[in-house]
C-alpha cells in the first residue's frame, strides 16, 4: 500500500472509529458548468463493524505550507460510487457559498 493510501486510510479510521480496508483507487474528473471542478484519485475503503455504513470514499488535498486535508464521504444514498462522492463534495462547497 502506498504512503498516500496509508495516510488516507489512517484518516478514515480515525474519523470513523473503526478499521478500514482499501478496495480500489479510481481517477475521477468532474466538471461544473463546463469547467473542471475536480480531478484526482478517489480511494474506496470498506469499513469493518461500522454502525451505519459499510463503505467510504476518500481523498487528500494539500495546500502549500499546510497539513493535508482529507475528504471522507460515506456511501449512503444517493452516494453509491466514487463519482457520486465527488459530486456530493462539490455540492457541499457550492451550498456554502
Amino acid at each position: 500500500m502506498s504512503e498516500r493510501i496509508e495516510r488516507i486510510k489512517n484518516a478514515v479510521e480515525k474519523r470513523e472509529g473503526c478499521r478500514a480496508k482499501h478496495i480500489e483507487s479510481l481517477r475521477v474528473q468532474e466538471k461544473w458548468i463546463d469547467e473542471i471542478a475536480w480531478d484526482g484519485v478517489v480511494e474506496t475503503f470498506d469499513l469493518l463493524n461500522h454502525p451505519t455504513t459499510k463503505r467510504v470514499y476518500a481523498w487528500e488535498r494539500w495546500e502549500p505550507g499546510e497539513e493535508p486535508r482529507y475528504t471522507i464521504v460515506p456511501s449512503v444514498p444517493p452516494v453509491n460510487s466514487a463519482r457520486d462522492a465527488v459530486k456530493a463534495a462539490i455540492l457541499a462547497v457550492v451550498k456554502k457559498l
